[in-house]
């Protein structure tokens, strides 16, 4: 079992930048991926930014220039550094651990942007 805590969620306003951060216990194999998901109020929970251990990314194009997505494997940590913050990405922010068949998911933490 993994589990994965999320932290730095939070309000702002457009414009603004925040940082989530995802720390992941347990079984963590060597080789994963990690990143973060989305899911506004009446929408269906969307990719934001993956990242491998082999640090391959993959970003939602709605967030590329403004999101920044790194890692800290020796930790088993994942950042998401969120620029020109704009109400539409208001959101619950669930970070995501993929190893072999495995996915876990966190709680989520709530990021809202005000106009």
């Amino acid at each position: 079992q993994v589990r994965l805590v999320e932290s730095g969620g939070g309000l702002v306003q457009a414009g603004g930048s925040l940082t989530l951060s995802c720390s992941a216990s347990g079984e963590v194999l060597s080789f994963n991926i990690m990143g973060w998901y989305r899911q506004a109020p009446g929408k269906q929970r969307e990719l934001v930014a993956t990242m491998s251990t082999r640090d391959k990314i993959n970003y939602a194009d709605s967030v590329k220039g403004r999101f920044t997505i790194s890692r800290h494997n020796r930790d088993d940590k994942v950042s998401l550094q969120m620029k020109g913050l704009e109400p539409d990405d208001t959101a619950v922010y669930y970070c995501n651990l993929v190893q072999g068949i495995q996915n876990y998911w966190g709680r989520g933490t709530r990021v809202t942007v005000s106009s």
